[in-house]
């Protein structure tokens, strides 16, 4: 999708600052206007969407089982107890204890190597 919308966007900033003028600007919009309405864009464009629509439903019931995975780890992260009686909270603190090396500015100094 992501490069979809780079090309449509170079050729957006394409038309609009070339120097060729009108009759360029005409020609890359009648041959957009062809791909678009050729048949086989056509199909492959049903395809695409007769595809999306089967798989919605699929894609749905897995988004919503990665957000409820997400919010559980979240909850858990945030001090609950975890089923495996460890506390989360205070392995937290101790990493951001201001002894830790966690919090020094530079953990891993150059200049003391033995």
């Amino acid at each position: 999708m992501k490069k979809l919308m780079l090309l449509v966007a170079g050729g957006v900033g394409y038309v609009l600052g070339t120097r060729a003028g009108r009759e360029r600007y005409e020609q890359i919009k009648r041959t957009a206007t062809r791909v678009k309405d050729d048949p086989r864009v056509q199909e492959k464009a049903a395809q695409a969407a007769d595809l999306a629509k089967d798989k919605a439903p699929i894609v749905k019931d897995k988004v919503a089982s990665a957000a409820s995975t997400a919010a559980g780890a979240a909850s858990t992260a945030a001090g609950k107890v975890t089923p495996s009686g460890g506390d989360h909270r205070s392995d937290l603190e101790d990493q951001l204890h201001p002894d830790s090396t966690a919090r020094q500015d530079n953990p891993y100094p150059q200049g003391d190597l033995p």
